[in-house]
């Protein structure tokens, strides 16, 4: 796909004084429940009312959405707040219904995104409208597979489009339900700059408290607004409590969000600044994670070498290693005294770290 401008034409035409705010319950569940949310959303900077309507579940036996009946919900709260409306479509069938309620912005869900097929079928259905629409990331950590997503729309003749970060799966447990990946957006960014960027901070936090901080990194990051589960009574909702806020909530969030303008050559080098800054906090997370996976390692190793009677320290093991990193740091442009010093002190906190396993172990048999 080329870069086209008028990828971002519809978030142009918004003519938005600030990020663009998506906001409203994980399911529409009745009628009075979506109308008091949105009433109360007006009050606040969001533009577009979203609510899941079909709500397909990891596992059967949970609440997975009201179905067609919710439209109606959705077009009501529409003509009494004047917001725009958003939904998420699986297939063609619900597009349908979604365009026979006049629904603004039809989002692709991470389940569905996985899927070229699907994919397609719903390509196909919108083909030449002028709605807009969102693609959520896969649900697993594939670029690819999320640009393939937006090519299939844009080749269908729908510019209209946008994408929404919401996390990727991962079986490690992590202080997030869907671990950010934040450098994979970072990359889908530096692409395509004209593809409007959203974050779900919500299905990435899955818990309300870092919510925050979450919106703030990705504002910080340049991107063009954010998705966030809202309900008026989150502890009591039917799907996804522990991950929504409260309309009152959000609106304090709004006003506690940093955003830069972008006004005269000073702001500019420092907003630009802060957002190099921001992508290398980012990428300094990442790499304090994968050196604290690699340490759970060594631990691995001592218990395995102590149960062995095999020494710690594996001379020629160390040498192929540090032979082979100081080759690819050359590929990326980083010196041989560089690679040395890093992978010496990562080599001498492994080691520290086999010595403690074993000791614990020996004193454990004592």
């Amino acid at each position: 796909m080329e870069n086209k401008k008028e990828l971002r034409n519809w978030l142009n035409q918004m003519n938005l004084a600030h990020p663009l705010v998506i906001a409203g319950p994980c399911s529409a569940e009745t009628e009075e429940q979506v109308l008091t949310i949105a009433h109360a959303l007006k009050k606040t900077d969001t533009t577009v009312l979203r609510a899941g309507i079909w709500k397909p579940r990891t596992r059967p036996g949970n609440f997975e959405g009201v179905g067609a009946l919710g439209l109606k919900w959705l077009q009501r709260a529409k003509e009494e707040t004047g917001m725009l409306t958003t939904t998420e479509v699986a297939n063609a069938h619900h597009v349908d219904l979604a365009l026979k309620h006049d629904v603004d912005i039809l989002w692709v869900g991470a389940r569905t995104t996985v899927s070229p097929f699907i994919v397609q079928e719903i390509a196909d259905a919108l083909k030449d409208t002028d709605k807009i629409v969102l693609i959520k990331n896969p649900v697993n950590p594939d670029l690819s597979l999320w640009l393939g997503a937006v090519e299939r729309f844009y080749s269908a003749g729908i510019h209209q489009l946008g994408v929404i970060h919401r996390g990727f799966s991962t079986y490690e447990k992590t202080r997030y339900r869907n671990n950010p990946e934040w450098q994979i957006a970072i990359d889908l960014q530096n692409r395509f700059p004209d593809l409007p960027l959203i974050l779900d901070p919500s299905h990435i936090a899955g818990r309300r408290d870092i919510i925050f901080d979450l919106c703030q990194t990705a504002l910080d990051l340049n991107y063009d607004g954010i998705m966030v589960e809202t309900h008026h009574d989150p502890d009591n909702a039917w799907s996804d409590a522990s991950q929504q806020i409260t309309p009152d909530t959000l609106k304090q969030m709004t006003i506690d969000l940093r955003i830069r303008k972008e006004v005269g050559d000073a702001v500019e080098f420092n907003n630009k600044l802060a957002t190099l800054r921001t992508k290398i906090d980012v990428i300094d997370h990442q790499l304090i994670e994968i050196l604290g996976k690699r340490m759970k390692i060594a631990d691995q190793i001592g218990e395995l070498k102590r149960a062995n009677n095999v020494a710690i320290l594996q001379s020629k093991r160390w040498n192929e290693i540090l032979g082979r990193m100081i080759l690819e740091g050359e590929e990326h442009l980083l010196s041989e005294e560089f690679i040395l010093r890093i992978f010496k002190a990562i080599h001498q906190e492994s080691i520290n770290h086999q010595k403690n396993t074993v000791s614990l172990e020996e004193k454990s048999l004592q």
